[in-house]
């Protein structure tokens, strides 16, 4: 990676759009944190000094979005890669979910993936730079409670393959990571100790993944080493897309 290059993280106050971001200043480049939780922007961004710039938008925003990319032009005159990750999460029945709720899902995850990626093009276009966008296990494989959740990580799925087929022309690249169970601050207060065992069960691996281990996979396919990979969906799962139902008996 040059140093001179430019990322635009969205989600990029916590988590695994925090951890991206440490590991692309570290190797150089300047990054655009954009997250919409003002106060805990301004707290992570202000020790990575001048090698960010935090601008507290929202990505279901059209006028907010086109914000972002004004921004990061006139500062930096440039973008390399975007990387999609800012989401909600909302769990519930089909019954119990309300179309408020499916909107607030959508508009986040994928309405902000559509305007972010859309808004980025013609600042890519110059660079022959990349699109990472952040969708979910959840969009692979169904599972209870997640109808809003996994149907907007599906869509991004499509919308990955739409942008590698249409953009790929331009020298644009691309792809998606599918986070499976990541030990996150949010996963570890909700998630009560038999989800932990039951999520343990099912993953070959037998554990938890890190913001870190998904945001150095994101980082790789930021990178020039994979400058011939497109259009593809990458589950960083430990495995758990690839399994059946767990049968905790039959573990060593």
């Amino acid at each position: 990676m040059l140093s001179d290059q430019i990322a635009v993280i969205t989600g990029a106050a916590r988590g695994i759009g925090l951890a991206t971001t440490k590991i692309l200043t570290g190797k150089g480049l300047k990054v655009v944190m954009v997250d919409r939780d003002t106060d805990e922007l301004q707290a992570v961004s202000g020790p990575l000094g001048d090698k960010v710039l935090p601008l507290a938008l929202d990505v279901s925003s059209p006028e907010q979005v086109a914000q972002i990319f004004t921004e990061t032009e006139k500062n930096f005159g440039r973008l390399d890669c975007l990387v999609n990750n800012a989401g909600v999460a909302d769990f519930g029945p089909i019954e119990g979910t309300s179309f408020e709720r499916w909107r607030t899902v959508m508009e986040t995850n994928l309405d902000g993936v559509f305007l972010c990626s859309q808004a980025a093009t013609p600042l890519l276009k110059k660079t022959s730079g990349c699109i990472v966008n952040i969708a979910s296990i959840s969009g692979l494989r169904a599972s209870t409670l997640r109808v809003a959740y996994g149907t907007s990580k599906a869509a991004v799925i499509q919308l990955t393959q739409q942008q590698a087929v249409e953009l790929g022309e331009f020298g644009i690249r691309a792809n998606a990571v599918a986070p499976g169970p990541v030990r996150t601050k949010l996963a570890m207060a909700v998630h009560t100790q038999d989800i932990i065992d039951a999520y343990h069960d099912a993953i070959p691996l037998n554990r938890y993944g890190s913001e870190e281990e998904i945001a150095n996979l994101i980082v790789f396919l930021c990178s020039k080493e994979a400058s011939y990979i497109t259009g593809q969906i990458i589950a960083a799962d430990g495995g758990f897309e690839c399994t059946g139902v767990g049968v905790p008996a039959l573990r060593q």
